[in-house]
């Protein structure tokens, strides 16, 4: 029952993205930010699905964190695509950094493409580096927020890989706050598979990290400090899955 609910809500996610996708670039000549906002809802819907079709809710805890005006920096733990969907819907306008391959995919990357997204070479860092913090910089000042996953791929529940400095550089160039973000999502919706668990996954948001006059690897540490160590509190399924 598990393996069927899960393609079922595969079938919403597919279904979805084909409505949206279209409707995305259509809205194009519109700003940013009103884009946003109407696109968003295709990750609403999604979220919907998965409660109705896979029994997985999730609950948020550091709302208040969030600046009520005001770009950022949201700095989040990756492990499933669940977080994918939840920060489109939790936060304000935000635009991602994330790798060029994901714009080649037939019509999810055209859609993700009309997003303005920045869009990274990770076989070149220092490029890589340098349009992190141009881009970022432009996105900030236009009020918009930059999701950054700072250690470059999903992990595995347990696991942690070393942070990369783009989330850290950006901030320290450009002086905006950065938002930390853990959740234990991993649990529910495993690195690469088709099945989604029920149950509630826990995202916590942490309190602002002010990033003026400290160094890009003093902002690094101090996120990813904060991000593991609330990581490793959150409570694994009853069902010990």
């Amino acid at each position: 029952m598990i393996l069927l609910r899960s393609l079922l809500f595969y079938f919403g996610l597919i279904l979805s993205t084909l409505m949206f996708v279209p409707l995305s670039l259509l809205l194009y000549p519109l700003p940013l930010v009103w884009r946003f906002r109407i696109v968003s809802q295709w990750a609403v819907f999604n979220l919907f699905c998965l409660r109705l079709c896979c029994g997985l809710d999730h609950k948020v805890e550091g709302l208040e964190n969030i600046p009520a005006k005001g770009a950022a920096i949201i700095m989040c733990k990756h492990q499933s695509a669940w977080e994918t969907l939840a920060l489109q819907q939790i936060f304000p306008p935000q635009v991602w950094v994330l790798k060029r391959e994901l714009l080649w995919i037939p019509v999810y990357g055209w859609g993700l493409a009309a997003m303005e997204p920045i869009a990274i070479d990770r076989g070149s860092a220092g490029k890589a580096l340098r349009r992190i913090v141009e881009q970022g910089c432009q996105r900030l000042a236009q009020g918009l927020c930059v999701v950054i996953f700072p250690e470059g791929t999903r992990t595995a529940t347990g696991d942690r890989y070393k942070y990369q400095p783009g989330g850290g550089l950006l901030a320290s160039k450009s002086g905006y706050p950065v938002i930390p973000v853990a959740h234990n999502s991993g649990y529910f919706w495993p690195r690469n598979s088709i099945t989604k668990l029920p149950g509630t996954i826990n995202m916590v948001i942490g309190p602002v990290i002010e990033t003026q006059g400290k160094s890009a690897k003093e902002i690094t540490r101090e996120c990813e400090q904060w991000i593991e160590s609330t990581v490793e509190k959150l409570p694994a399924p009853a069902n010990g899955l």
